[in-house]
């Protein structure tokens, strides 16, 4: 069975970016129920030197869309971070991201398969030469599943009642 590299690519990041739209709507309902405001979730985080909430979705989403955008365009040049901003704006920016994602077409995305690409990471002062495949393994899929469990668990340090199937999200089954 071989894969395609939009196969390994945008299904795979719309399920969970999906399940953190998910987490969020049931971090709404749990605000509402504990009467916490949602915007006090907004600057959480899970140890003093780690990035909050906010960070964890603008990284969701830049090393989802905008990794896909540099393996388009051979850069990796996501927007500036944003910062603190409301709940609202996060389910909005993942709502966007999704959309974003559901734009790229089947035929596009496995025509960069093979790519070579020679991409700066922040990282690295260097360029690091990869494939679009190597980039999409190495690089993309490990930093935004990093970004996404840490959202996750820091909903879950708020109480927000979720648990792994809400991570999961939809499962892609047979030949989905």
């Amino acid at each position: 069975m071989s894969i395609s590299l939009f196969d390994l690519s945008v299904p795979t990041f719309l399920q969970t970016v999906r399940a953190i739209g998910v987490c969020l709507d049931k971090t709404i309902a749990h605000c509402a129920a504990a009467g916490i405001a949602p915007d006090d979730v907004v600057k959480a985080r899970l140890f003093p030197d780690m990035a909050p909430l906010f960070f964890q979705i603008e990284c969701v989403d830049n090393y989802s869309v905008w990794g896909l955008d540099a393996i388009r365009h051979g850069a990796f040049n996501p927007p500036d971070l944003v910062g603190v901003v409301a709940f609202s704006a996060l389910q909005a920016r993942i709502a966007k991201t999704e959309a974003a994602l559901m734009a790229f077409k089947p035929d596009e995305v496995n025509a960069w398969s093979g790519k070579n690409l020679d991409i700066q990471i922040h990282v690295n002062p260097r360029t690091s030469a990869f494939t679009a495949e190597t980039y999409l393994l190495s690089f993309l899929l490990p930093n935004f599943y990093f970004h996404a469990v840490t959202a996750y668990d820091i909903l879950r340090t708020q109480g927000v009642p979720i648990g792994k199937r809400d991570f999961e999200g939809q499962l892609r089954v047979g030949s989905q």
